[in-house]
């Protein structure tokens, strides 16, 4: 009988859930570390909420330890670099308090646009100041939604029962998918524009970071209420205040903020920002739920190897982990390659394997390379989850498997459809189990795979290599390795350059003015 260690408090009804499922749980909470590494090796699986530790030193001494699963979703508190290695599944529950923080924005929602702190303060110090309080009705008003995931899609449903109009900015949000929530996707400076409140549901990307700056609020209507129960550093809170002292913002309401625990803020003492203590997941059905999910994540794992929100790699048999763990690495970067070039929804994505990829494991290639597509937008994403939210956003998967028809022993093709575009790359593996990149919208060539590479389409004309490497040593990047392929003489040319330290933005827009060149874009792996 599998045996798990409930190392801090959960509900009494996980606990039972361990034991109808025909696992042995042991509830000891509040163990200190030395305490927990000599009884750790007992264990099959270990549940935990933030409390307790799970270092490199624990993971190494819990020789039997397959599985830990946390009862929420951060999991600072997990070595997954050290979990992974070791063999060990490490799960969260990311979804189990989605109601709970999407009420607690629409509650801030509501208490900004009646004033209800003030006014609550304003009447307990016996003021009675009535006309001082004239707030706005929500019936009628445009909500802009900045992300329209799992959280945004449910404050867009609550949204509309209180018959607000609703906009959302969100690149992975399909026409389908907006369509099904009842909801207009607009771009970002259209969104500014129209909505009389916003909320954010993104997470924190260097694409996300200040996403509401000053530029963006001078954009914004006067008199809009922004609400952030998300990430904090998605809001510049100095830009936000002044926007605040002019009057051009008529509120704000922060849930987060970017220093956390925020003890001291620029934002606070102002009558106009309403302050909570990052308390969008603090409900007690949102503690039961993310209590209830590990308990059936853990036992299904251990029971029928079932893995679900896991956050590193998928569970794979001792024969073929060695020949399946490059084609795994290969099926992600060819997604990350994807995902780089895309700046909006994907309606759809088909993936290919041909050869000796058709005989391996198709899930798990299928998982790795849609968390490479999406992981530049989406950083929670993982081989699990990623076609969960796939589906979530309306992309469309497909899965072709054939035999060998080409040069190549195997290779795996991942195609997305953009609009009326589509984005092609190819890869294989060689003898040393490195991944390379053998096409590129349909053009041959031989690249290898490194941290930093800068990608450009050119037109095939004389000249063009030297003008792009004299740009590069100007700005004191080192090329490492140049691979070159085109369509026909003077056709679509493809440079793939690996650089070391990546390319400046300065030296990217310089080489964008060339005049042959189409496209050029930096790439991390």
């Amino acid at each position: 009988m599998p045996k798990v260690l409930i190392a801090d408090k959960l509900s009494p009804a996980a606990v039972a859930i361990f034991k109808e499922r025909g696992v042995e749980a042991d509830v000891i909470t509040g163990l200190s570390k030395e305490d927990l590494l000599k009884i750790v090796d007992q264990y099959d699986g270990i549940a935990i909420r933030s409390a307790t530790k799970i270092t490199a030193d624990v993971i190494k001494a819990a020789k039997n330890l397959k599985v830990v699963g946390r009862a929420g979703i951060g999991v600072d508190n997990v070595d997954i670099p050290a979990a992974t290695a070791a063999g060990v599944i490490v799960m969260n529950t990311p979804f189990g308090n989605s109601i709970t923080t999407a009420e607690h924005a629409i509650a801030m929602m509501m208490a900004l646009a009646r004033e209800l702190p003030a006014a609550n303060a304003s009447t307990q110090a016996g003021k009675w100041e009535k006309n001082r309080f004239m707030g706005v009705e929500l019936y009628g008003k445009v909500l802009g939604l900045i992300g329209a995931g799992n959280i945004g899609s449910i404050v867009a449903d609550r949204a509309k029962g209180l018959k607000m109009r609703v906009v959302a900015f969100d690149p992975y949000l399909s026409p389908e998918r907006a369509a099904d929530l009842g909801i207009e996707k607009v771009e970002l400076n259209d969104l500014l524009a129209r909505a009389d409140f916003i909320t954010l549901h993104t997470p924190l990307t260097p694409d996300t970071r200040n996403i509401i700056s000053a530029d963006a609020i001078n954009k914004m209507k006067k008199g809009v209420r922004i609400v952030n129960c998300a990430r904090g550093g998605l809001i510049d809170e100095a830009a936000l205040k002044a926007a605040l002292d002019s009057g051009h913002v008529a509120g704000a309401a922060l849930d987060v903020f970017e220093e956390e625990p925020a003890k001291s803020n620029i934002l606070f003492g102002d009558d106009k920002v309403i302050a909570t203590p990052h308390l969008g997941a603090s409900t007690s059905e949102a503690q039961e739920n993310v209590a209830l999910q590990v308990a059936e994540q853990i036992s299904d794992y251990l029971l029928t190897g079932a893995i679900t929100n896991a956050l590193n790699m998928p569970s794979i048999s001792a024969e073929e982990a060695q020949k399946v763990r490059p084609w795994i690495a290969l099926a992600e970067k060819l997604g990350a390659f994807v995902g780089q070039l895309v700046d909006r929804s994907v309606d759809s994505v088909e993936i290919v394997y041909e050869g000796t990829a058709s005989e391996l494991n198709q899930k798990a290639l299928t998982q790795a390379a849609l968390a490479g597509l999406l992981k530049p937008a989406l950083p929670d994403v993982n081989m699990v989850n990623a076609p969960i939210v796939a589906r979530e956003r309306g992309i469309k998967v497909s899965e072709t498997r054939r035999g060998q028809q080409g040069a190549y022993e195997g290779y795996i093709k991942v195609t997305a459809v953009v609009g009326d575009s589509t984005r092609r790359v190819a890869g294989t593996v060689f003898s040393d189990g490195r991944p390379r990149l053998i096409q590129v919208k349909d053009i041959n060539l031989d690249a290898e795979f490194a941290p930093r590479m800068l990608y450009v389409i050119n037109e095939d004309k004389p000249g063009f290599i030297g003008k792009l490497g004299t740009i590069l040593g100007d700005a004191k990047v080192n090329i490492a390795s140049f691979a070159l392929g085109r369509s026909a003489p003077g056709q679509d040319a493809i440079a793939l350059v690996e650089v070391d330290g990546g390319v400046p933005e300065k030296a990217l827009a310089e080489i964008r003015k060339l005049p042959p060149v189409k496209q050029a874009t930096a790439l991390a792996f």
